[in-house]
């Protein structure tokens, strides 16, 4: 049985909302051609359009789109794209990439589009917020829309969360996503586990025990309480073995850590297996440290 698998799926969005919305907008289009120099908006041939080199989605769904597509027959696109002019005669799509492969699966020949005016960065920007807006990303792309933010605008996680319109809280939440495995990412994209089991996984520090835990979250159906009891759990025995394993030392060792200590600044630690096998180290900071330590072994002072 396949424990991890990847998949995605998703309805149609409700985007038809007044079916008369092209003949009504027609005149209105004309009107606001000349609204404002950073944005107008027009009919464009649809062989004119490419899409948006930054897209922040990874996956579209085919039969939402052909479900939209066929909509978009009857009905016409009802709500325009985003594009930016790439100079040449040619547009890149900032946002609404699935409606323009819908509309071309329709054979249109032009689609209406709002037409801005921005460079590369502010491109990304408004790509990945519009789409985080839309709430229709799945938590991982979230995510990395968010580091892409940060790595390729320079954004702090503060100055992108006001951007997004999310607590700064949030956004850490949604990069600590990416520190898990993949296997466990895909599983989150698919749907298998949810944003609040995810986090409860962050608390196991060791990647081998987030996947049994993943796996058991899948297998199980287990509830994000569930999964947080298993994490409390884990760590507790973790922090007794970890104090089970440290051995009190004999007090010759401590006589032995005190008389060195005083040539090398107490940088001195051992380690003792319950066996009395083990390593002393001595960490020294200059030559003179070492050449006083020398001349005290000669004259035999230790």
């Amino acid at each position: 049985m396949a424990k991890i698998q990847t998949g995605l799926g998703r309805g149609l969005d409700a985007l038809i909302s007044d079916t008369n919305y092209i003949q009504q907008n027609k005149k209105q289009r004309g009107e606001q051609q000349n609204a404002s120099p950073l944005v107008s908006i027009a009919e464009i041939e649809i062989d004119k359009i490419v899409p948006n080199p930054f897209q922040p989605r990874s996956e579209f769904n085919l039969e939402a789109i052909e479900e939209l597509s066929q909509s978009i027959k009857l009905l016409g696109l009802i709500q325009p794209i985003t594009v930016r002019s790439t100079g040449d005669g040619m547009y890149q799509i900032i946002s609404g990439e699935r409606r323009f492969r819908a509309s071309r699966l329709a054979g249109l020949k032009t689609i209406p589009a709002y037409i801005k005016q921005t460079d590369d960065n502010g491109m990304l920007e408004m790509a990945i917020v519009e789409n985080i807006q839309r709430e229709d990303l799945d938590a991982i792309e979230v995510a990395v829309s968010f580091q892409r933010l940060i790595e390729e605008c320079n954004l702090t996680q503060e100055a992108m969360a006001e951007r997004v319109g999310k607590k700064r809280a949030t956004v850490t939440n949604y990069l600590r996503l990416l520190k898990l495995p993949a296997e466990i990412q895909f599983a989150i994209r698919a749907k298998k586990i949810t944003m609040g089991h995810a986090k409860s996984l962050l608390g196991v520090e060791n990647p081998k025990m987030q996947l049994k835990l993943a796996n058991q979250i899948i297998e199980q159906d287990l509830s994000v309480r569930q999964v947080e009891a298993k994490v409390q759990n884990l760590n507790k025995e973790k922090k007794a073995k970890k104090e089970k394993d440290v051995i009190e030392l004999p007090e010759n060792y401590f006589k032995v850590i005190e008389t060195l200590g005083k040539y090398f600044n107490n940088n001195i630690s051992v380690k003792r297996s319950d066996k009395g096998s083990g390593e002393l180290v001595i960490r020294f900071a200059s030559d003179k440290e070492m050449d006083d330590f020398l001349s005290a072994l000669e004259k035999t002072d230790l």
